[in-house]
């Protein structure tokens, strides 16, 4: 059975080379993307993912609070959050936001799937 991945990201590059990335992991399939947090909350609700990569830093609403809310309404996804910059205080972000990581997106590939959803899954 396939997991569902939601990605999130405003900038078109990273949405690009993340769904590279999910294709690349045959486990996983990605269900939805979203530009924005009000619209990655909208898909969630639509499409039920089983893993949000979500961006922390978007304009409007950031992905701390878009964990937060996704957290709200729905505890069953696993939500990473990425960005390209380390977190300074990523303890703190995952406390406050529900996430269940941080990864910088340099970071990502299959292998990184795999681990963060092994690491997460039977948590949710």
């Amino acid at each position: 059975m396939a997991i569902g991945v939601l990605t999130v990201d405003d900038q078109r590059i990273f949405q690009r080379a993340i769904a590279s990335l999910i294709d690349a992991a045959p486990e996983f399939v990605r269900v939805g993307a979203a530009s924005s947090g009000p619209e990655a909350l909208e898909l969630a609700a639509a499409l039920r993912p089983d893993l949000v990569l979500l961006d922390v830093r978007m304009p409007g609403m950031d992905g701390i609070e878009t964990a937060r809310r996704l957290a709200a309404v729905d505890p069953r996804p696993v939500v990473v959050l990425i960005s390209i910059d380390a977190l300074p205080d990523a303890e703190a972000a995952l406390a406050s936001s529900g996430a269940a990581a941080c990864v910088r997106k340099q970071d990502l590939s299959p292998r990184t799937l795999h681990e963060l959803w092994a690491a997460n899954a039977g948590q949710r």
